[in-house]
């Protein structure tokens, strides 16, 4: 008969060796978070998620009204205490977002943060808004985001009333929310964006928002054209001063070349009563398509 030899060990000795093991295993390493784009909104105070980026494509992120299990996940991956992301403003890193807090079981606000943002150049307020990313950023320089001339003005609101006119829309007194000159492709020519609108009657709007591109004559054409005419009707509130006050319209946000093409797209909100909408633009071949069309829900009106 064979006898087989035991050799006993502590149970203390054990447990001693299997914890250094343990300790020894390197920590699984957190998922990195996938590139994105936020737009930074309410003067600077908050960011909604407008897109992934993937494949050198835009990707819906998740909405506000997603099940909670994936709210808390976008949450915890990307609304971090202290988590911080580039300001972009003119196309270009012009600063730092910093997150503050979040909340996925907010009613109205589950995938938004509030925020602090620091930047010598960004002088967020109203209509003047811009992007937060973690996309690598390759534009070097400050970035081209300003005023317009009186010339380019004068040149632009010329084309804008002839574009209601084609709408049988008198524009004697035209307003606006913006016109900001950037320069998409940094070739020094200035590209110009604007939100404009009119009292088409008593209880209508009508709405235009274009991108204008700058000839080899020196003179503008409006190059992407978004014309819409509201009525009183169409209003979730019935009120014709929620309109005015930029209910419906299309607004920049500001310009990023997520894609690291050259061009930079164009990126817009549009605020409605129950979420946001966000757009994006590009220029291919001379022509402004639409590359991405995206929502957050927020809460029922």
């Amino acid at each position: 008969m064979i006898r087989r030899k035991f050799i006993s060990v502590p149970v203390a000795v054990l447990l001693a060796a299997v914890s250094a093991f343990s300790q020894q295993r390197p920590a699984k390493p957190s998922p990195k978070p996938a590139p994105i784009i936020f737009a930074v909104l309410n003067d600077g105070k908050l960011v909604e998620p407008i897109a992934y980026v993937e494949g050198g494509k835009l990707v819906q992120p998740v909405s506000g009204g997603e099940e909670p299990a994936r709210l808390l996940s976008f949450n915890r991956t990307y609304y971090k205490a202290n988590a911080s992301y580039r300001l972009i403003f003119g196309g270009a890193n012009a600063g730092t977002v910093t997150i503050k807090s979040s909340d996925p079981k907010a009613e109205c606000s589950a995938n938004i943060a509030e925020i602090n943002f620091v930047s010598a150049r960004a002088k967020l307020r109203g209509n003047v808004m811009a992007l937060a990313t973690n996309v690598g950023v390759t534009k070097k320089g400050g970035g081209v985001r300003r005023l317009p001339t009186a010339a380019e003005r004068a040149q632009i609101e010329d084309l804008v009333r002839g574009e209601f006119a084609k709408h049988k829309v008198p524009s004697k007194t035209l307003r606006s929310h913006n016109l900001t000159a950037l320069d998409v492709d940094s070739d020094g020519v200035a590209e110009l964006v604007g939100t404009y609108w009119v009292d088409s009657s008593a209880t209508s709007r009508a709405l235009l928002f274009f991108i204008a591109d700058r000839g080899a004559d020196g003179k503008y054409a409006l190059g992407f054209i978004d014309f819409r005419n509201i009525k009183k009707e169409d209003v979730m509130s019935g009120e014709m001063a929620d309109v005015d006050k930029g209910v419906y319209h299309e607004r920049l946000l500001d310009v990023l070349d997520y894609d690291n093409d050259g061009v930079a797209e164009v990126f817009t909100y549009v605020q409605s009563f129950e979420g946001a909408g966000f757009n994006a633009y590009r220029r291919a071949a001379g022509k402004w398509t639409m590359a991405f069309e995206g929502s957050n829900y927020h809460c029922g009106y």
